[in-house]
Formats: C-alpha cells, sequence, structure tokens
C-alpha cells in the first residue's frame, strides 16, 4: 500500500507538529505526508517547512475543510489517500488497520476519534437507511479511500462549510462502496496550549444556520426534492429546538437567542434545498458533486513540493 496523509490545519501549530510526529513514529518512512495550511497566522508555515518528514506543504486562502481536503488530494500520488485533522494524533495501529480493511476488500477505511461526538452519541458503526440507501458514516478527519474511490467521487463538495464527509458518506453509498470499520484505525485529540478548544472559525456546531443550510443541501443534493428530504430536514430542527428550549428553561440562552437561532435556522435550510436542487441537477451523474476537485485549479495560493 503506498498511502499519502493529507492533513489540514489552521492556526494550530503546536498540535501540528504532534500530529506530525505521531506519523513520522507510526507509519513506514513511504508514507507521503502532505499539510495544508491555511490560512494561518501562528507561523505554522515556517514550522513544517524546517521539518523533513513532510513531503508537500500547500497554502490556501480559504477557511474551508473541504477546499483544504481537495488540495491535499490534487497533490497526493498514493494509491489510498488518508484525511487526517492537526488536532488528531494517530495511534500505533492506525497504519496497518488502513492496510488490512482495504486489502480485506473495503473501499472506504475509517475508525474512531478518541474524545470527540461528532455523531450525537448515533453509532457509526451501523448504516443509516436513508430513501432506501444504507449509509455509513465516517469522520472527515479520520478516514482513508482507496484512490478510485476519491476519482468516482471527485473529491469534497467544497460548497459546504459544514457536514462535507457526511455529504462524502451518502455519495460514497450511492455509488455502491464499501466502508469498513476498524477500531484499531484510531486517532486521538490533541489537547494544546489553550486547552484543547478549537478554533472558532473550525468548529461550527454553534452556527446553526450553516448546521442546516448543510443538512438540507445535501439530502435535496443527493436524494431530490422528495417529502422525506423536508421531513428529516424539520424533525432534526424540532429536536434541537427542544433542547434549546431546554436551555432557555435553564437560564443557559434566552428567548431572544432562541428565537434568532430559529429564523436563521429557517432562512439557511430554505436556501440549503434550493442550492441542494440546483446541485442535483447541476451534477446529474452518480457522484453529485458539481463543487468537486475537478471544477477548479485555483485552490493553492503556495505550493512547496520536495519530492
Amino acid at each position: 500500500m503506498e498511502l499519502s496523509a493529507v492533513v489540514s490545519t489552521l492556526n494550530d501549530r503546536e498540535r501540528l507538529l504532534t500530529c506530525l510526529d505521531a506519523l513520522d513514529e507510526r507509519t513506514p518512512s513511504s508514507t507521503e505526508v502532505i499539510v495544508v495550511n491555511g490560512p494561518s497566522s501562528d507561523g505554522t508555515s515556517g514550522a513544517v517547512r524546517e521539518r523533513d518528514d513532510v513531503d508537500v506543504l500547500v497554502e490556501i486562502s480559504e477557511r474551508n475543510p473541504n477546499v483544504s481536503r481537495n488540495a491535499g488530494l490534487g497533490v497526493a500520488s498514493g494509491d489510498v489517500v488518508a484525511f487526517l485533522s492537526s488536532e488528531h494524533a494517530v495511534e500505533a495501529g492506525w497504519y496497518s488497520a488502513i492496510e488490512r480493511t482495504i486489502e480485506n476488500g473495503a473501499d472506504v477505511a475509517t475508525g474512531p476519534v478518541t474524545g470527540d461526538d461528532r455523531f450525537g452519541g448515533v453509532d457509526p458503526r451501523r448504516p443509516r437507511t436513508i430513501a432506501g440507501r444504507d449509509v455509513t458514516l465516517f469522520d472527515g478527519d479520520n478516514v482513508a479511500f482507496a484512490r478510485t474511490v476519491l476519482k468516482a467521487l471527485d473529491g469534497f463538495d467544497e460548497y459546504l462549510e459544514v457536514g462535507g464527509a457526511r455529504d462524502c458518506a451518502h455519495r460514497v453509498a450511492g455509488l455502491g462502496f464499501d466502508v469498513g470499520w476498524a477500531m484499531e484505525m484510531a486517532v486521538r485529540r490533541e489537547i494544546g496550549t489553550d486547552g484543547g478548544q478549537p478554533d472558532a472559525d473550525l468548529d461550527p456546531a454553534s452556527d446553526w444556520g450553516a448546521i442546516y443550510q448543510s443538512i438540507a443541501y445535501r439530502l435535496a443534493k443527493n436524494y431530490g426534492p422528495r417529502p422525506s428530504v423536508v421531513v428529516r430536514t424539520l424533525g432534526s430542527a424540532i429536536r434541537d429546538g427542544v433542547v434549546t428550549v431546554r436551555g432557555v428553561v435553564s437560564g443557559d440562552s434566552t428567548p431572544t437567542e432562541w428565537l434568532s437561532d430559529g429564523t436563521d435556522v429557517a432562512a439557511s435550510a430554505g436556501s440549503g434545498l434550493r442550492d441542494g436542487i440546483y446541485a442535483r441537477y447541476s451534477d446529474r451523474s452518480a457522484r453529485r458533486n458539481p463543487y468537486g476537485l475537478s471544477a477548479r485549479h485555483n485552490r493553492a495560493v503556495q505550493l512547496y513540493d520536495r519530492r
């Protein structure tokens, strides 16, 4: 297996260095390491260029994780490409778990992300049935693809600032690829000097508008303007609205904040639904990705390639 590891980072120099140390110690020397940075202002570029274990440094100007992933994919040469975040360090069995999972017939390999719960308590190992399609979710910060899969997908959808990995999981299922889960393919979240709090620009969990724009967009794009798309979006909004009401009752938030969030959710879900339907008919192929890797070629503002 020839592995390319794409590490996305933004103003996270210290944890990035820990992430790179773990890759250096726990993967073969043949592993191609690609860092996609930016736009950082904390000296990340200089720190990476001083290392001899990074093969390619790509500087980008957009704070979008899917742009970052596609920028790394665009320069990767391995027959398997893994995606990581600088917040995480790979565990000892990570590389061998990818190799074993792919060799056993899986098209996509993934595993646990220690310290995070990005699936809302849902077991990601259990497929979810949506419109008759069995979808296995994976974390975009710990997933590896056979290159043939990424070519078929045309990378990640850069329209999305949130939920790009979930959209990718829907498209993987739609194309009939298999996702293999390996507990040994684990990464752990590193605690930075700031106590480990993520950069606000990288953590959109508090931006309800972005979340519901993403939900409506990816459901409409992947499944069309069917009633179940609206029902799923409304169901998620109602569940989150109940949680927010509890916050108002407990004093953690105010009625004004609740109303503002609700208005934002409604407007964003509407625009996501509209844009998702447009995207569906812009790319009528099974990959459903009009904003993918092939759609543009100007992501990088600077490229340092040591290969």
